[in-house]
């Protein structure tokens, strides 16, 4: 998503105004925003730490595939249970979400095939190695192709926020306020745009 949506935004912030500089680093690691003198990082999930101020900037939501020969010769699973029988592609995520009725259901994906690249992680389930979440934008482009298709779509889980998180403090930067407006503006477009 950094690379995606983000950098671009941040790059046409950083035309919009020429004596702003901008540092993007595009890492999964979560950031001690304070001690590493960060001023805006971008975050999914639940934010819990009481020194930052976030605030919703959009939504993405994730959806499980895998490649049509991988589902002919394998099987497709019918329930979340049915992952633990199947080569799951492991990304960022160490725990597969699903919402089965009003009950959030956690799936931990074991598989030979590890890799915190969404990029990598479809092309391994292009490839068939096995069965793969993630967010919509790296799975769209190839489900309209016929090259993975979809499974417990049914049981998929809610939107997951996005979230512009900055630390605490008595006075908001008016560098951090306008990159979150932008942010606010484009990403909910540009996701909206992909699914």
């Amino acid at each position: 998503m950094g690379e995606r949506y983000v950098a671009p935004i941040l790059r046409r912030f950083a035309i919009q105004f020429p004596r702003l500089s901008i540092t993007i680093e595009l890492t999964n690691r979560v950031v001690d925003l304070t001690a590493e003198d960060f001023d805006l990082a971008i975050r999914t999930g639940s934010i819990s730490d009481p020194r930052l101020v976030a605030v919703s900037v959009g939504s993405r939501n994730v959806r499980t595939c895998a490649a049509p020969d991988y589902l002919s010769s394998q099987g497709r699973p019918l329930v979340v249970e049915d992952l633990v029988a199947h080569e799951c592609i492991v990304g960022t995520a160490p725990t597969w979400h699903f919402t089965v009725g009003e009950q959030e259901h956690l799936h931990r994906p074991a598989g030979r095939f590890r890799c915190n690249s969404g990029h990598a992680v479809i092309e391994a389930c292009i490839a068939g190695i096995g069965i793969c979440q993630l967010p919509d934008f790296y799975i769209l482009p190839f489900l309209e192709k016929g090259m993975v298709e979809l499974v417990l779509d049914d049981v998929r889980p809610a939107d997951e926020p996005i979230w512009a998180v900055y630390p605490r403090r008595r006075h908001q930067l008016p560098k951090v306020q306008r990159a979150v407006e932008a942010l606010q503006h484009e990403l909910s477009a540009a996701l909206g745009l992909t699914g």
